[in-house]
């Protein structure tokens, strides 16, 4: 593959908010579709979160779904079944952290929020009840708006760049990517991260980080294509 076709997906994936799919490097390199999805899953490995300080002041936590709507014809419970849990922190004014979790129970939410904020942080939250108690964890206290009654911001209280997050990323699936699979969906949430936390930087800066965050690091082709097929069940698809 030429060096050229190498280098070329950085650009377009970092001076977008939202990425770029490989179809679209397709259309402008000519290389294969199986290629240029390859390339930009060995970007994303490159955006693997590394800085495992914790969040601090105050951080924003909220869970969403990934995956779409229930189509004519479909059964609706099926469809909810195959969506994929995201939990997502956000210290406000800083970074993010995002993860493809198993469930949204008390425990594995509480378990994200211990091993990534700081014990002196402000938590914020909805009203859901599986994160009641996690206040007595961090000096800043638990607080929550309530989004039943219509509330959205108490104060400074609110969990609105939590929920812009979410809106970035799910945008991004829904307009770019179409549909991911629950097995890649780590890889995504990564690139959408790495983005996120560098939007205060130029857009030849990030593409500089990006590259030397790919030193030392190899995706080799085996890894992403080592189930030779996902079925349509296994298919994360927009909320169209």
């Amino acid at each position: 593959m030429p060096l050229r076709h190498l280098c070329f997906p950085f650009w377009p994936a970092f001076t977008s908010k939202k990425g770029v799919s490989a179809l679209e490097i397709h259309r402008q390199t000519g290389l294969s579709y199986k290629s240029c999805l390859f390339l930009l899953h060995r970007i994303r490995f490159a955006m693997a979160p590394t800085d495992g300080n914790p969040l601090t002041g105050t951080v924003e936590v909220d869970e969403t779904y990934i995956g779409g709507k229930a189509r004519r014809g479909e059964d609706p419970k099926a469809v909810w079944e195959n969506k994929a849990p995201v939990v997502a922190l956000v210290q406000r004014g800083g970074q993010v952290r995002s993860f493809h979790v198993a469930d949204v129970t008390a425990k594995t939410l509480k378990k994200a929020i211990l091993e990534n904020v700081d014990r002196r942080a402000r938590i914020m939250t909805d009203e859901v009840v599986t994160y009641q108690g996690i206040g007595k964890f961090f000096e800043g206290g638990h607080h929550t708006v309530k989004h039943s009654a219509d509330e959205y911001v108490r104060g400074d209280v609110s969990t609105n760049s939590v929920e812009g997050y979410f809106s970035i990323l799910k945008r991004g699936i829904n307009g770019i990517y179409h549909s991911v699979s629950k097995q890649h969906l780590h890889r995504y949430l990564a690139e959408f991260e790495f983005r996120y936390n560098r939007r205060h930087l130029e857009d030849g800066e990030r593409v500089i980080d990006v590259i030397k965050a790919a030193e030392g690091k190899r995706l080799r082709y085996q890894e992403p294509v080592q189930r030779q097929e996902v079925t349509s069940s296994e298919q994360l698809k927009p909320n169209f």
